[in-house]
């Protein structure tokens, strides 16, 4: 069976088995942004070969990246790269753009080509009305490409739920944190955050 996820919303939809459907690479996803077919206004991404529309930001969402920016900055220093609603290049067919991600150092600052999953040690995702896509697509996205670690923070139920330890599939541990709890990425164990500042 064939599925195509889109994001509107919190809800996901599928396309009936049967139906042969195009897909496209990342290679001509930026193709279709030189053409003017995709614009920067556009907020997009690109999984499994098909471009999907990303929620828009609201307050309280944008909040949140911003007050997880800071607390990550300050707790990584020169250890990590803070990266910000950026892309990182999965494979051939995905590219998605999480609301942060830990990087490792890079002295160019990845100017030469978007980071992939080699140079990921964290990617924090913030759910407000996309929380099951965050869940059951970005999830599984991110451990069958051997993402180490993804936080997922659900901001109506303020907690974090931490997956980790992928191993050719699904992540083997999930763990859900709440107020007053303090989390330190995998490769990064010093590096301490507390849930109140990804909220």
């Amino acid at each position: 069976m064939q599925f195509a996820w889109q994001r509107d919303g919190a809800m996901l939809t599928h396309m009936p088995s049967g139906i042969d459907k195009r897909r496209f690479t990342v290679d001509e996803y930026y193709a279709m942004a030189r053409a003017g077919i995709l614009s920067e206004r556009d907020r997009v991404e690109l999984i499994e070969g098909e471009v999907v529309t990303m929620t828009p930001i609201g307050l309280v969402h944008a909040a949140a990246v911003a007050r997880a920016t800071h607390g990550l900055m300050r707790s990584t220093g020169e250890r990590a790269i803070v990266w910000v609603q950026n892309p990182i290049r999965l494979d051939a067919f995905n590219e998605p753009q999480p609301d942060l991600v830990l990087l490792r150092p890079r002295e160019d600052f990845y100017r030469s080509a978007h980071p992939g999953p080699a140079d990921v040690l964290l990617v924090i995702e913030m759910a407000d009305s996309s929380l099951r896509y965050d869940r059951d697509v970005k999830a599984s996205l991110y451990a069958r490409h051997a993402i180490v670690e993804y936080w997922l923070v659900d901001l109506a139920a303020s907690t974090v739920t931490r997956y980790s330890s992928p191993e050719g599939g699904p992540y083997l541990s999930v763990a859900v944190h709440t107020r007053g709890d303090t989390l330190a990425p995998i490769a990064l164990p010093d590096c301490t955050v507390i849930v109140e500042d990804l909220l």
